[in-house]
């Protein structure tokens, strides 16, 4: 096993994940930046997706979580009419060493943020549309 030159996040109960972290930690080659979201830190992370005040921290947000530890997170309206935040497709990218749980509570704090801030939903909508440019 690689000697990382930062703390990782524990290994998940045997069964419970499908991360693939021993098979990441034993690629010297891979990005294991991921494995740096231990469980503290993801709390942290989570309470800051749920209390964004703006679509542009938001984006700030994806971009940070894409530098730092490689995570891609799409958000974008769906194709179709959007009604509710349940028409707002919040993707976050499968990637090696990243936990499955971790996957489902990064879109669940931004719908979180989201509907404390409704604001947010409508400049996602407004973005790239008709009056994106007013």
């Amino acid at each position: 096993m690689n000697a990382l030159p930062f703390p990782i996040r524990t290994e998940c109960p045997p069964g419970a994940c499908v991360c693939d972290r021993d098979a990441l930690l034993q690629n010297p080659g891979a990005d294991a930046r991921v494995l740096q979201l231990t469980v503290t830190e993801e709390k942290k992370l989570l309470q800051r997706l749920e209390n964004i005040t703006s679509l542009a921290e938001l984006r700030r947000l994806q971009d940070r979580m894409e530098q730092l530890l490689g995570i891609r997170v799409s958000i974008a309206p769906s194709p179709n009419e959007v009604r509710t935040l349940r028409g707002i497709t919040i993707l976050v990218h499968e990637q090696q060493g990243l936990c499955r749980k971790t996957r489902q509570a990064i879109p669940a704090a931004i719908k979180k943020g989201m509907e404390r801030q409704p604001e947010i939903a409508f400049e996602l909508l407004n973005e790239g549309g008709l009056f994106a440019g007013l």
